[in-house]
């Protein structure tokens, strides 16, 4: 209601990390418990008056629900529920509920040949490379052999690049989503949507196919939302990526060469280097991380929600982390653009701007401060 629970400020100390707000809240875990026993206990003895003894025997019985008359607010009176609570006369035998199993075919996708490579990688830690062709129906690659790599070691994964895949082709939705540590996914081609969500450790590399006639960072390579909620791990894109890039990332180091509109949008951790176009409302939300755009045109400024965020130059401290993560950039994807960047340092790095949330500016400067006050 308060519209505060990307800022942090939540005044009933619910949304928030502030310690302060915290104690505001008045709420109690044994409160809630209490609340689902009362819910659950009112539903049995609504079920035993109705003669149900489970939710399932309940589903489609829409015969057992009436419609109140003793409603007086003139808008409700005028709801008409005849044809949602109408029951189609059928069969006994035709089911109401899961009446057939579904058939998912989760045997034929392409996570189990995965698996099925990384076995040495999976059982010993022991290095494991392959290469695989790609359509747009192969969908969240990679998920299923980062929670195999997750079961057996934990958020500590693998060690990097342990399992190395190269793909070819049109990536479907959810390329890598919950990639785990010790993956390097290498994707010559493009993805859909939702590319690296929820990224867990893994290093993403794309780069469009080399016999491509278009300019990379003129064109989209990857869809919408991509690094959506994404924690950690890094990703290198030659060529543009769509609206929405890095939308609550907390923890994932990425470069780009272009993004649409609302980039690094609710984004709390993380470093996103773009050198590339932008679209509008870039920042909107961002409590925290940093990004770095290239803006020769000094306009980036116009596009940029600034309302938690300021926009300064690149200090000295900040030259080997930028000029490292491009160095990384042009060895992965052979970024024309990287190289020509590299090439003019100097001039480079005065057309860089710095976005930097206040707030995590701010936790900087005291810890710095609190440092420095320590050591004297």
């Amino acid at each position: 209601m308060m519209r505060k629970c990307h800022l942090n400020t939540c005044p009933v100390g619910v949304a928030t990390q502030n310690k302060d707000l915290r104690k505001v809240f008045s709420g109690k875990v044994e409160n809630v418990i209490n609340l689902f026993t009362f819910f659950t206990e009112e539903l049995r003895e609504i079920m035993a008056e109705l003669g149900f003894r489970t939710i399932n025997e309940m589903v489609g019985q829409t015969q057992f629900l009436r419609h109140r008359d003793d409603v007086s607010h003139w808008k409700a009176q005028k709801v008409d529920l005849s044809k949602l609570l109408y029951k189609v006369p059928a069969d006994p035998s035709v089911g109401l509920y899961k009446s057939e199993v579904q058939k998912h075919k989760l045997q034929d996708i392409m996570d189990i040949k995965l698996i099925e490579k990384a076995k040495p990688a999976l059982d010993s830690k022991k290095k494991v490379t392959g290469e695989f062709p790609i359509i747009n129906t192969d969908r969240a690659i990679g998920t299923m052999l980062s929670y195999n790599i997750s079961l057996k070691y934990g958020t500590a994964g693998l060690p990097e690049d342990t399992i190395t895949y190269k793909f070819k082709g049109s990536a479907g939705q959810s390329f890598a989503a919950f990639g785990q540590n010790g993956l390097r996914l290498e994707l010559e081609g493009e993805a859909n949507d939702y590319f690296g969500k929820g990224l867990s450790g893994s290093k993403l590399i794309v780069y469009p196919d080399k016999t491509a006639k278009f300019v990379p960072e003129e064109n989209v390579i990857i869809g919408n939302v991509s690094f959506y909620g994404a924690v950690s791990g890094e990703a290198y894109i030659r060529g543009m990526a769509g609206e929405r890039f890095c939308v609550r990332n907390s923890g994932v180091k990425t470069v780009v060469e272009g993004v649409g509109d609302h980039g690094c949008e609710y984004m709390t951790g993380g470093i996103v280097v773009n050198i590339g176009g932008y679209g509008r409302n870039f920042a909107a939300g961002m409590s925290g991380g940093l990004a770095y755009i290239y803006d020769p045109s000094h306009k980036f400024s116009k596009s940029c929600n600034t309302e938690l965020v300021d926009l300064d130059p690149v200090p000295y401290e900040d030259y080997d982390l930028l000029q490292g993560m491009l160095k990384k950039h042009f060895e992965y994807t052979g970024s024309s653009v990287a190289k020509k960047l590299l090439a003019d340092w100097d001039n480079t790095l005065n057309n860089f701007v710095k976005v930097f949330p206040r707030d995590y500016k701010r936790v900087l400067e005291e810890r710095k401060l609190a440092a420095a006050e320590a050591k004297a």
